[in-house]
């Protein structure tokens, strides 16, 4: 049986909040498409408020948006 490919869209914010836990630069986003953008953004905002929050590493397991 053939697994699915994953939403672009999700794809796109799921990295975004990888770079904003991570603590990385909003600069790095890797697309320029206007759509893949926004979600990346996205994704980055609230990991960079979760690393704020101090919810990185295991007290950040929970939001951690692979497992939702």
């Amino acid at each position: 049986m053939k697994r699915q490919k994953r939403d672009r869209f999700q794809r796109a914010y799921v990295n975004g909040y990888k770079a904003g836990v991570s603590g990385r630069s909003r600069d790095m986003c890797p697309s320029q498409e206007v759509n893949l953008r926004e979600y990346w953004m996205s994704g980055w905002r609230e990991g960079r408020g979760d690393q704020w929050s101090g919810m990185t590493g295991i007290s950040g397991i929970h939001k951690n948006p692979l497992l939702i």
